[in-house]
C-alpha cells in the first residue's frame, strides 16, 4: 500500500483537488484543465492521461448530474438527442485516431489535438459572454421548454462526442456554447443541468473506449478521484460567495497558454520557431489579459453600449440579472 504514496501520487491528488474546486465553482474546466495539468506533471503518456481523466470525470460528474436531476433542472428531451449523437462518436473517436496514426506518433498527435481543443474551449467562453450580452440586450425571457431541433442537436452531440472521446475536452464547454447558440432562451440552470446529464454517459462511453485501447493506470486514477471529488464538493459549497467572473477569465488565460504549450510539446511551434520558449508562452498569457478587455469593449459598442460599465461580466454570468433603464432595454417581470 505504501508504494502508492509517492511524490507523483500527491502531485496528482493536489492537481485533482485544485481542478475539482474550479469545476465546483464554475461548472467548467474539468477535462480542459485536468488533462493538460497531468500532461505537464509528466505522469504518463497523453493517451494514459486522457483515459484516467475521462474515468475520473465519469465519477464526479455523476454526483452533479444526480443533484440537478432531483431538482428537475435538466431538459431530458434535449439531453436525449445530444446523447444519441455523442455516445456513438465518443466510442468511435479513440479508435479513429488509432486507425490513422501510427503507434509511435499517437502521443504527439493527441497533444496536438488537445492543444487545439484547449484553444477552442477558451474561445467558447468568450462566445458564451457575447451570447449572454445579446440575450440581455435584447431583453429575451428564458424559455426552459424550447421546441427541440433534433438534427442540429444530434450533430452537436456527435461533434462534441468525437472531441471528448479523443481529447477529454469539450463536454462542459464546447457542447454548452453550441446549446446556447441553438437554444438562446434556455436558462442558465437548465443549461448546466442538461449539459451535466448528457455528459455522464458521454464521458463514460469515451472512458470505456479509451480503456479498451490503452488500459487504465490505477496509479493515476485513484489519486485523481480522491482529489477531485472533495474539491468539487468544496467548490460547489463556496461558489455563491466567490466572484466567478474573475475565475472564469483566469481559466481563459490558462487554457490559451496551455493550448500553445501543448502545441509546442507536440512539435508544432505556432509562431514559426523550432521551439517555443516558456517566456513566449507567458507572453501569450499577458497578451490575452490585455487584448480581451479591449475586444470586449468593442463588442459592447456594437450592441449600443459604452465600452465599459453595466452590464458587467459578473452581471451577465448571473441568471437572475435583469437590465434597468440606463443604456439598456428594460425587462419587466410582468
Amino acid at each position: 500500500m505504501l508504494e502508492f504514496l509517492t511524490v507523483t501520487f500527491f502531485s496528482i491528488l493536489a492537481a485533482g483537488f485544485v481542478v475539482g474546486i474550479v469545476v465546483g465553482l464554475t461548472g467548467m474546466g474539468g477535462g480542459a484543465l485536468m488533462t493538460p495539468a497531468l500532461i505537464f506533471l509528466g505522469v504518463g503518456e497523453a493517451a494514459t492521461v486522457v483515459t484516467a481523466d475521462l474515468t475520473a470525470a465519469a465519477v464526479y460528474k455523476t454526483g452533479g448530474a444526480i443533484v440537478h436531476k432531483r431538482e428537475g433542472s435538466p431538459n431530458m428531451q434535449l439531453a436525449k438527442w445530444l446523447m444519441i449523437g455523442s455516445i456513438p462518436m465518443a466510442l468511435l473517436g479513440p479508435h479513429l485516431v488509432s486507425w490513422v496514426v501510427s503507434p509511435e506518433d499517437i502521443d504527439d498527435a493527441l497533444k496536438l489535438c488537445i492543444g487545439f481543443a484547449l484553444l477552442l474551449a477558451a474561445a467558447t467562453y468568450a462566445m458564451r459572454l457575447y451570447l449572454n450580452l445579446r440575450r440581455v440586450r435584447g431583453g429575451e425571457h428564458p424559455d426552459d421548454s424550447p421546441a427541440i431541433r433534433p438534427v442540429p442537436t444530434l450533430l452537436v452531440g456527435a461533434l462534441g462526442g468525437l472531441l471528448v472521446g479523443i481529447t477529454s475536452v469539450g463536454s462542459g464547454s464546447v457542447i454548452m456554447i453550441a446549446l446556447l447558440m441553438l437554444y438562446p432562451g434556455l436558462s442558465a440552470v437548465r443549461l448546466v443541468g442538461t449539459d451535466l446529464v448528457q455528459a455522464v454517459p458521454l464521458v463514460l462511453a469515451a472512458a470505456i473506449s479509451n480503456i479498451a485501447l490503452h488500459g487504465l493506470d490505477w496509479g493515476i486514477l485513484i489519486p485523481l478521484v480522491l482529489g477531485s471529488v472533495p474539491g468539487t464538493l468544496i467548490g460547489s459549497a463556496i461558489a455563491p460567495r466567490v466572484p466567478q467572473s474573475f475565475i472564469r477569465r483566469g481559466i481563459v488565460v490558462v487554457l490559451t497558454m496551455s493550448g500553445v504549450a501543448l502545441l509546442d510539446k507536440a512539435g508544432w511551434a505556432p509562431l514559426g520557431k523550432e521551439e517555443t520558449h516558456p517566456i513566449l508562452i507567458a507572453g501569450v498569457g499577458v497578451a490575452v489579459l490585455v487584448v480581451l478587455p479591449v475586444v470586449w469593449g468593442f463588442l459592447r459598442k456594437q450592441q449600443g453600449l459604452p465600452m465599459f460599465g453595466s452590464p458587467t461580466i459578473a452581471q451577465l454570468e448571473d441568471p437572475a440579472y435583469r437590465p434597468g433603464l440606463v443604456g439598456m432595454k428594460r425587462v419587466d417581470d410582468s
